[in-house]
């Protein structure tokens, strides 16, 4: 079965990085593909160094005429058996053709991009709910979840942060984004002593971020890091991971954290409230609840009983639902079934 995929996607993302992570998976399991992605030099490198080689298009807007030229005769040289789109602007700018035309939906995006599609894949439970109930046909619709990057993390040397060793470090990692509500985990660290947080992301609101620790008195117990390459090193280095989120499809780095082992505080948005079982493998509070959000963090850095327990459950869950041959396994059994 020859496979091709191709996504336009933002300079940072988890879709994006998810999609990095599979193409190269599925090239290790022997996969024949040929992968089509928008230019980005980091995303490309990752993607050589795993053993794939992509052609990188434009993907611009409504007249962006060479890039649509370039996929119909990308589509005519290999003719592949079934075409793996991902979100809105690939999936849209894939011509029709003898082939099984599926895509990987990561949120509850308008399904008007998704007409002439074959098959959905919802990475979540509520988003094929979300496909079902929109009119897509239950039986051309498919869950398959994400799994992270299985690299056992490597603590790393906490002054090169600014942090001392024996401070407890509270994590979050994602785009500065309303959606994110790292507003709220701001305001909850100025009840949680001793606590710093690593702020790992870019995005809009980073100046909005920095002045509110400011105005909060926290700004010295937060570090701002950027964007950056070695989350499971990340991870194995602090106590806690948060993800407050107010908008949450999925929650990778709830998975992420649960391969490290290492507690998290969630808050009940769609995709953490899937993935945590509240109090078995994670704690859940209400969404945009800053003082529920803080006891939930304290609970946790003073509980180490609780917080082992935590983790160890998390790590089960991530073991059995989660790793990158159980997830790969199952896209390989769905482009069976849809060429069956």
């Amino acid at each position: 079965m020859k496979l091709l995929q191709a996504i336009a996607g933002a300079r940072y993302g988890g879709a994006e990085a998810f999609f990095t992570r599979l193409a190269v998976a599925l090239h290790h399991a022997g996969q024949e593909q040929r992968v089509i992605m928008r230019r980005h030099p980091d995303r490309a490198n990752a993607l050589r160094r795993g053993g794939v080689e992509p052609m990188e298009l434009a993907f611009g807007g409504l007249f962006d005429v060479a890039t649509r030229w370039r996929l119909a005769a990308e589509v005519r040289d290999y003719s592949p058996d079934v075409v793996l789109t991902w979100m809105n602007r690939a999936t849209s700018k894939m011509p029709s053709g003898p082939f099984v035309h599926a895509a990987r939906l990561g949120g509850y995006y308008d399904l008007k991009y998704y007409r002439r599609c074959d098959y959905l894949i919802g990475n979540t439970p509520g988003i094929v709910e979300y496909l079902i109930n929109s009119g897509w046909p239950s039986e051309r619709t498919r869950y398959i979840p994400n799994f992270v990057n299985t690299a056992k993390g490597v603590p790393i040397n906490r002054a090169a942060l600014e942090t001392p060793d024996d401070a407890r470090v509270i994590l979050a990692m994602g785009r500065l984004h309303n959606n994110k509500a790292f507003d709220v985990l701001i305001q909850a660290l100025s009840a949680v002593s001793d606590a710093v947080l690593w702020l790992a992301g870019d995005g809009p609101l980073a100046t909005d971020l920095r002045t509110l620790a400011e105005e909060m008195g926290v700004s010295a117990r937060v570090r701002f890091l950027g964007w950056r390459d070695d989350a499971a090193d990340l991870i194995a280095s602090a106590d806690v991971l948060a993800c407050p989120s107010r908008l949450e499809p999925l929650g990778n780095v709830v998975i992420e954290a649960w391969s490290q082992a290492k507690p998290v505080v969630a808050s009940s948005s769609l995709g953490p409230a899937h993935l945590i079982d509240d109090g078995e493998t994670g704690l859940l509070v209400p969404i945009d609840d800053v003082k529920q959000f803080a006891a939930a963090l304290v609970r946790v850095l003073d509980e180490r009983d609780l917080a082992g327990r935590l983790g160890r459950a998390g790590q089960a869950c991530y073991e059995t639902n989660f790793t990158e041959q159980k997830v790969v396994d199952q896209y390989l059994d769905f482009f069976a079934w849809i060429m069956a």
